[in-house]
């Protein structure tokens, strides 16, 4: 899913190109394809709270909430980039990628046939206290309880769509997780009053 699924439209023509993207007719359907795979990385505290990075976006005219992405270098599997990335724009340094755990992708735009590689790396307190200086295109990092994260969506102060797709979705799984987990509690304990 992370290359191109579409290789049977064809002719394949190449109508535009930069150092970032390149746009491809591919038998009349039009596409829009990154220069290099991409990673993102969705940062949990605690198991309660999520780092973002806040990038000035002058196309746009905000510096916008975002989770720290870039791409994948020659030579760099996807958890290695995820790793370095994740260094550069928060400060916060992981050693080795085996922290980084691969999540189910996500579509960005239909009109992009190459899936983002998502990570989720589980942090401390104290590695999100520890960090040291990040990019320069990054204006400041930062770490936001869920319940504060929710609201910066409901208040349109993050409007990416790709990012609360990504939180979001992990914000409901844990849900139905810590769900499962207090109905086994409940039964537990209904088994050990009932015991006597």
């Amino acid at each position: 899913l992370y290359s191109p699924q579409c290789t049977f439209l064809t002719p394949i023509e190449k109508v535009h190109e930069n150092p970032w993207f390149c746009v491809f007719n591919r038998g009349g359907h039009f596409t829009v394809e990154n220069n290099q795979l991409q990673v993102l990385i969705l940062p949990i505290v605690e198991n309660n709270s999520v780092v973002m990075v806040r990038v000035r976006r002058p196309a746009i005219a905000d510096n916008t909430l975002e989770l720290p992405a870039g791409g994948v270098k020659m030579n760099e599997s996807p958890a290695e980039a995820a790793q370095r990335e994740f260094s550069e724009e928060t400060g916060i340094t992981i050693h080795g990628p085996n922290r980084f755990h691969l999540q189910a992708p996500l579509v960005l735009t239909s009109r992009d046939p190459c899936l983002a590689h998502i990570f989720q790396i589980d942090l401390t307190q104290k590695e999100f206290d520890g960090r040291s200086k990040h990019d320069d295109e990054i204006l400041s990092v930062e770490c936001f309880s869920f319940k504060e994260a929710l609201k910066k969506i409901e208040k349109n102060e993050l409007y990416f769509g790709f990012y609360i797709a990504v939180l979001t979705r992990f914000l409901l799984q844990s849900h139905q997780i810590m769900f499962a987990a207090d109905i086994e509690k409940k039964e537990k304990a209904n088994a050990q009053r009932f015991k006597y």
